[in-house]
């Protein structure tokens, strides 16, 4: 518990700071009365200002530093075998070597004496307090915890060269690797691959044989990186073990099988959806991650200009029609449907999806998974919805004739839709639609709006430097010289946290169409998707490239991500 002086001392801080008013105070003070915790605590629980926030101010009146990042792994590592990760967790707390000085520190999330003492004890040693964020302090643990064991590299060579006595024939056949005592080093290399997975942000691990050995990719903002190359005999336990994991059939290798790992990783909730297909040198393997603990981002979140986040705001509060958001598969389409949801959301609102698979649980929304086993698809899903007194509908995927219809017909009864298409920009929309089969007039009197988007790679800011593009580049991108900034345009060098790519993370490109009177002639004359696009321009809509570009002026990322994203939007713009 935080000292009760230094409580006072907070309260009075965080109201003379303006961080919080009187009544707020208040209103925190009858919660740690109620439930019998300390001022600290009660302002988190009420979210009245953010964790960093309260920080800097409990550092001000205790005099212990605030760090906003904490060293790099080579400092972090010194205690792992002294402390329980356990406790490190609990506790929200991370001892580390001060790089300058050679002190011993510890971050913590709170000034509790006891806890502070209690680290003291297990590392034989005094430390000196410093703050951090939960999240800061969480990363740092994964970082110094995540290889107490082995890594995936000393386990591939032990398994390589033999150290771990595994025979390739044992291992070839699965019931031995289910049986067999030595099976350890294989599930600890599959654990090590999902960690380091999971630690490098990526969205996918593919596991892939060929005649002479085995690959194992990850996909890591988009774009995939080859991480381990392994001798081929170890290709069927590793796919065997995958397949234990989710309960599929390990003796049947000549049909696709598709199942799911519901696990636990660094403290974050994973799910990973697992397909297999036969090819000529052995099963290959695809693991899709789907980290539940993350947080939703919001609308203002996702990378929109503020001329597309207006619009989209005007979209969401409608009280009905269609809105269409296009993209390939990856392109961050359900998550810019959530946003909206999510902006939208209120007691006076009902508001239900039905979603192949429900990716991420939405408080206060009604959410259907798709199952086509029981007969339950888009369509049929859509047609109970329509009975359950909705005003806000949201339908994953808009796959064929019927959901069409009826989510047209659900938007021309009053009610507001959202849903998906898989074409490659915003008036490929449309086109879609009338070749499924939906009539010109129906489309144009329920779909108000479509948003094409993809997802780009931001440069990383840790490696970020200034530079001038030449001119080639500047015309393939339609920027003018007069526009870039005086200090030149930004790129990464690459570093170890970008896993020297030069980027780290991503953000939306979008292309915004407004159905309007122009675009509604258009399509009731039956004209191509070129056609629709061009009056679309006319009229001021800003095409993907285009809006990539501004995002390169303001050294959001790079030309060269830019033309990759965009290069099949030109190529159709040409044929």
């Amino acid at each position: 518990m935080i000292r009760r002086d230094l409580a006072e001392k907070l309260g009075q801080a965080v109201v003379r700071e303006g961080l919080v008013t009187d009544e707020q105070l208040q209103e925190v003070l009858s919660l740690k009365e109620a439930h019998g915790k300390d001022l600290y605590e009660s302002l988190l629980d009420l979210r009245f200002l953010s964790e960093g926030d309260l920080l800097k101010v409990l550092s001000q009146v205790s005099g212990v530093t605030y760090l906003e990042d904490l060293p790099i792994r080579s400092q972090l590592g010194s205690f792992r075998h002294d402390l329980p990760i356990q406790y490190a967790r609990r506790h929200h707390l991370i001892p580390f070597v001060d790089p300058e000085t050679g002190e011993v520190m510890v971050a913590v999330n709170r000034l509790d004496e006891e806890v502070i003492e209690n680290v003291s004890n297990f590392l034989l040693s005094p430390v000196t307090p410093v703050l951090a964020t939960r999240k800061v302090i969480s990363e740092a643990i994964n970082l110094t915890y995540e290889r107490s064991s082995e890594s995936a590299e000393e386990v591939i060579g032990n398994l390589e060269n033999g150290a771990l006595a595994i025979r390739p024939g044992d291992l070839e056949e699965p019931q031995d690797l289910l049986d067999a005592s030595d099976e350890a080093p294989i599930i600890n290399f599959v654990n090590s691959i999902l960690y380091e997975a999971v630690r490098d942000r990526a969205s996918d691990i593919h596991v892939e044989p060929f005649e002479g050995d085995l690959s194992i990719r990850y996909r890591v903002d988009g774009v995939l990186h080859n991480v381990h190359t392994l001798q081929k005999r170890l290709h069927s336990p590793i796919i065997s073990r995958i397949k234990v994991m989710a309960d599929l059939d390990i003796a049947e290798k000549r049909l696709p099988q598709d199942g799911r790992i519901r696990i636990k990783i660094a403290g974050k909730d994973i799910d990973i959806r697992v397909s297999t297909v036969p090819t000529s040198f052995g099963e290959r393997g695809v693991l899709r991650l789907l980290d539940r603990s993350q947080v939703l981002l919001g609308l203002e979140e996702i990378g929109m200009a503020p001329d597309h986040l207006k619009e989209m705001e005007r979209l969401a509060n409608q009280s009905h029609g269609i809105t269409l958001v296009t993209g390939p598969t990856g392109s961050g389409k359900t998550t810019t449907l959530y946003a909206a949801l999510t902006r939208i959301n209120s007691a006076d609102k009902n508001i239900i999806t039905v979603e192949d698979p429900v990716e991420y649980q939405l408080k206060g929304i009604s959410q259907i998974q798709v199952n086509p086993k029981i007969d339950l698809t888009f369509a049929n899903g859509l047609r109970s919805i329509l009975r359950q007194d909705p005003n806000v509908i949201m339908v994953g995927e808009i796959r064929d004739l019927v959901t069409a219809e009826i989510a047209i017909q659900a938007s021309l009864t009053g009610h507001l839709v959202f849903s998906t298409l898989h074409t490659n920009d915003a008036s490929g929309a449309v086109t879609r639609l009338i070749d499924m089969g939906v009539e010109p007039f129906l489309v144009v009197s329920s779909l108000t709006a479509i948003l094409a988007q993809r997802l780009i790679r931001r440069i990383c800011p840790h490696c970020k430097v200034p530079y001038r593009p030449i001119d080639e580049e500047l015309a393939e991108l339609g920027i003018e010289t007069a526009q870039i900034p005086t200090e030149g345009l930004q790129r990464g060098e690459g570093c170890p946290r970008c896993i020297g790519t030069g980027y780290l993370g991503r953000t939306g490109i979008y292309e915004l169409l407004r159905v309007t009177e122009g675009i509604k002639g258009e399509v009731l004359r039956h004209a191509d998707s070129g056609s629709i696009k061009n009056v679309a321009i006319e009229e001021g809509m800003r095409t993907l490239r285009q809006d990539g570009a501004l995002k390169v002026l303001k050294g959001v990322t790079t030309i060269e991500e830019v033309l990759r994203v965009t290069q099949e939007e030109m190529e159709n713009a040409a044929v």
